[in-house]
């Protein structure tokens, strides 16, 4: 098992690599991490560490892959293609029933709509990896909450649903769009649909390895079932959802769900958001400041009625300057699963994707505690530079 820390860092950045190391040194169980960061679109830090983890290993990302999906959509908002505040039932006239038939695109994304999953009975794990067949089954729901009332995180579900509204206007799916306007040009390592090519790179997520306390602490925190948050995470379904089986079946990269099913490492996913703020190879910002801002800050003040966490989301990205303080207002970004975190901050220029194989202990609605040392040294040693 291995915890040495491998790969460069440019002049100035030399302290996230000591913090890298530090974090590394006490963890128990090996992560399998990468940590890459872009400042004003160069690459500043570039780092791994674990058995047989290198720079260019692939892994499954989870919830990362929302920051791509919306990214899309943001582009489209951009192009005059999409309105945030016209009806989702505009574009998809299905979805337009049970009382649905005034949420707006904004509040879709800002995750209002109340259709986390399927009160009865759940998705099937064959419907779990295909946007197209969730997007159906949730277009005749009624929402479980008024979406005036408050929001909570469709963590399975909100790609499939901003996906289908993509795909009814532009005619091409978010994962077509993704690759045509965001990975091809850019060369990224960072997939929604893993070519079959690529396999021999992509390494297993592996699973948290709790101590009896931290087994303990789990059980008790467990979702009740019924609850919303029981039926958000698919528990519901006569085959439970199980997220490391999920993201370790060949179908999940291959199809690449836009909410869950991303494969990429760290310098593909820094690239993403590098590209979305700054000049990168001679291409101008994905995105204006204007659009960037129309995307990031808080839009979903107080408690998650899913994860029970406050000040969740931005639109359509985590809201993350409450959680990392020398973030500017308008940065956003999404975290994973495994305790993964990507983010752009328009203000500082950065841009920072951490990446884990190994699921950390849960520390609550967002990424794992070691983000915060890790950010703030990036984010530190780029305001000295």
């Amino acid at each position: 098992m291995s915890h040495d820390v491998q790969g460069t860092v440019s002049e100035g950045f030399e302290g996230v690599r000591e913090e890298f190391a530090a974090f590394l040194a006490g963890e128990r169980d090996e992560p399998g991490a990468q940590l890459v960061a872009y400042h004003h679109g160069r690459r500043v830090v570039d780092l791994w560490a674990g058995e047989g983890t290198d720079g260019d290993s692939l892994t499954s990302l989870f919830s990362i892959t929302k920051g791509a999906a919306h990214l899309v959509v943001a582009l489209l908002v951009q192009d005059g293609v999409l309105d945030l505040d016209r009806e989702v039932a505009a574009y998809w006239p299905e979805f337009g029933v049970e009382g649905k038939e005034r949420l707006t695109l904004r509040e879709l994304l800002e995750h209002r709509a109340g259709l986390v999953g399927i009160p009865d009975g759940g998705f099937s794990t064959r419907e779990l990896a295909d946007d197209r067949l969730m997007a159906a089954r949730l277009a005749g729901q009624k929402p479980l909450w008024d979406p005036e009332s408050g929001y909570g995180y469709h963590g399975l579900v909100i790609g499939a649903l901003t996906g289908e509204v993509v795909r009814r206007v532009t005619g091409k799916s978010v994962q077509e769009l993704y690759e045509e306007r965001v990975r091809a040009p850019y060369g990224l390592d960072f997939h929604l649909g893993l070519p079959e090519a690529l396999e021999p790179r992509w390494q297993e997520v592996q699973p948290l390895l709790p101590t009896p306390e931290e087994a303990a602490a789990l059980a008790a925190r467990a979702a009740a079932p019924g609850s919303i948050r029981f039926i958000a995470f698919n528990l519901n379904a006569p085959e439970p959802t199980d997220l490391l089986a999920f993201a370790n079946d060949r179908r999940t990269r291959a199809l690449g769900p836009a909410s869950s099913g991303g494969v990429g490492n760290a310098r593909g996913v820094a690239g993403m958001y590098a590209a979305a703020i700054s000049t990168v190879d001679g291409r101008a910002p994905l995105l204006t400041r204007e659009t960037a801002a129309l995307f990031g800050g808080l839009r979903t003040p107080g408690p998650d009625l899913v994860t029970g966490g406050d000040d969740h989301f931005a639109v359509g990205f985590e809201y993350l300057a409450g959680r990392y303080p020398l973030l500017g207002e308008d940065s956003f970004g999404h975290s994973g699963a495994t305790g993964s975190l990507a983010f752009a901050d328009p203000a500082s220029g950065v841009a920072y994707a951490y990446t884990r194989r190994r699921f950390a202990f849960p520390s609550g609605v967002g990424a794992s505690p070691e983000n915060g040392r890790l950010a703030d040294a990036v984010l530190r040693a780029a305001s000295g530079v």
